[in-house]
């Protein structure tokens, strides 16, 4: 049984129709692993012969994840996410240092990470956010004076799911550990996106996600480095070396260690030439104001306010041309609420709901990326003649 496929054009996915084109690359990127006859895979913590063909195929993947990090294959743990991931490693740090009760967070994290923060606070611990400046960047001057000695840990995303903004990671590593605090960072959104190297910049925790590198969904890893203790958020079985419990997900382990082989650096190059080329299009015609340092932001992201209009009925217009893209983070767009990130950039509400959110990967072309501006383009001019009470027209 094939599990993933790429068998089929990249970019042209049949729902029924056609001219389909997928711009939310954050949110779930397509599958660009091919794993035959995974789904026979026996139970790889199993001692019988399909069993240990199974540990292998677990191991290779192990290897392919630590690579993709230049980490070392003991280090990475498989979980079912980035959420799992996050949550496993604010756990363990205050698990293991009940005596150091101060977390440091950014104020832009995902909600894996701020939903934990708060239960940390409400466990009796103490919180210090971080703020951002109006470009998104982590201010790193404030970072310094919250830490102290009850600093437990620093968790900051490596990059910012709603802008791409890249957080300095070395500094940061180097300021909570002089202070003498551990550092988490949710990197689901810059693995395979960013050179990362955990010999150069030593974070002590990492968590990433199988989707957002072409993988399967569902599956993800936390790397935790060797110099740091661990306390495992499942208990059970005693997989994952007693630092995971649960029956290893044979496919998805596969998919995600193809998939971690198959994210190379020359893809961003040309990621980012098509991110460049839309956005070129669409600021020009519709006069759209990006959100986030311009530089200091991966190559596949683009976050674009159009001023006055409303970022909802956008999407559906969007939506019934075929372009997919969200307003904000994908976990929140359904219910609507204003964007935190843009809030904490200090940018009005009505800024973020104005705001919608494009991505890109190597699957997308050129030709595709411009007919999505101009499709935008037109979507922005026909709800700015619905706004004014004029005639609309969609084809």
């Amino acid at each position: 049984a094939t599990l993933y496929s790429t068998t089929s054009a990249p970019v042209e996915v049949s729902l029924g129709w056609s001219g389909f084109l997928y711009e939310d690359t954050f949110t779930a990127g397509r599958s660009s692993t091919t794993t035959a006859e995974t789904l026979d895979f026996a139970n790889a913590s199993s001692s019988y012969r399909a069993g240990r063909v199974a540990h292998v195929a677990v191991e290779r993947g192990r290897a392919q994840v630590a690579a993709l990090l230049n980490a070392n294959p003991g280090e990475i743990i498989f979980t079912s996410g980035g959420t799992e991931s996050n949550n496993a490693a604010i756990e363990s740090a205050k698990r293991l240092w009940p005596q150091r009760n101060q977390l440091v967070v950014g104020a832009t994290e995902h909600p894996a990470v701020w939903e934990p923060a708060q239960r940390w606070e409400a466990q009796g611990g103490r919180v210090s956010v971080v703020p951002v400046g109006q470009d998104g960047s982590i201010v790193l001057d404030v970072m310094r004076s919250a830490l102290g000695p009850d600093t437990a840990l620093v968790s900051i995303m490596w990059a910012n799911n709603e802008t791409g903004v890249l957080a300095p990671m070395a500094e940061i590593v180097e300021i909570a550990h002089a202070a003498g605090a551990l550092v988490h960072t949710d990197a689901v959104q810059a693995v395979g996106k960013v050179p990362i190297d955990l010999r150069v910049v030593p974070v002590d925790f990492l968590s990433l996600s199988a989707h957002k590198i072409h993988g399967p969904k569902g599956m993800g890893a936390l790397y935790v480095s060797r110099r740091v203790r661990f306390e495992p958020l499942l208990l059970g079985g005693g997989q994952e070396g007693g630092r995971r419990s649960g029956t290893e997900n044979v496919p998805g382990i596969v998919g995600l260690g193809m998939a971690a082989e198959l994210m190379q650096p020359p893809h961003q190059a040309f990621v980012r030439e098509l991110r460049d080329a839309f956005e070129r299009r669409v600021i020009a015609a519709t006069g759209a104001v990006m959100n986030g340092d311009p530089q200091q932001r991966l190559g596949n992201t683009c976050s674009l306010c159009f001023t006055g209009l409303d970022a909802a009925g956008l999407l559906i217009l969007l939506d019934e041309k075929g372009v997919c893209c969200s307003a904000g983070s994908a976990c929140h767009t359904a219910s609507l609420h204003p964007s935190q990130v843009l809030e904490a950039m200090g940018f009005a509400a009505a800024h973020a709901a104005s705001t919608l959110r494009f991505s890109f990967s190597r699957f997308n072309n050129i030709p595709e990326v411009l007919q999505a501006a101009d499709l935008v383009i037109e979507a922005v001019a026909k709800l700015h003649d619905l706004s004014a009470g004029g005639p609309v027209m969609i084809n």
